[in-house]
């Protein structure tokens, strides 16, 4: 199902979290549970890997992560803003120490002006859930749904290793 690379960094990421005892929580939207998914493809991910929302909905993000209705309003649900909030809510929901978040336009369709095809904000969260320290990212992929989808699945997780990693040592 995951192609060597995919599964190689996300051993990566599980040694590297299972090393500093920390859990992740993933919160997706146009990723649809490829982190989730890729991430319990290694056995043993129940040490580091606490569970996965799968937000895709305005409803279900304000819902399951506590995204705010004015944050969807102002800035809509591609947005950084939007992932931070995504990625800060999976934190607090989950108990998680870590948590990315993923929401995009995988395409082909859903594009709007300033939103192209292949956009994708991620969001990554760490420390104190109710005051996180939050790192957002955006990028504009190319290639088809499913590359753009597998490609974002890869940033996040590579987000894990750079940023929360970046941040001290300890992570979290």
């Amino acid at each position: 199902m995951f192609d060597e690379d995919s599964l190689a960094l996300s051993a990566e990421v599980g040694r590297f979290l299972q090393t500093r005892q920390l859990m992740l929580a993933s919160a997706e939207s146009c990723t649809g549970g490829l982190v989730a998914g890729l991430v319990t493809a290694i056995a043993g991910s129940s040490a580091w890997f606490d569970r996965g929302f799968v937000t895709y909905t305005n409803a279900a993000k304000m819902a399951q992560l506590g995204v705010h209705e004015a944050t969807l309003a102002a800035h809509g649900a591609v947005s950084e803003e939007t992932a931070a909030e995504m990625a800060a809510g999976a934190l607090r929901a989950a108990g998680a120490q870590v948590a990315v978040s993923t929401t995009g336009i995988a395409g082909p369709g859903g594009a709007t002006p300033g939103k192209p095809v292949g956009m994708v904000c991620f969001g990554w969260a760490w420390g104190d859930p109710a005051h996180p320290e939050v790192r957002t990212a955006t990028h504009l992929l190319e290639g088809d749904r499913t590359s753009v989808r597998m490609q974002s699945v890869h940033i996040a997780l590579r987000g894990v290793l750079e940023r929360v990693g970046g941040a001290g040592g300890r992570g979290a």
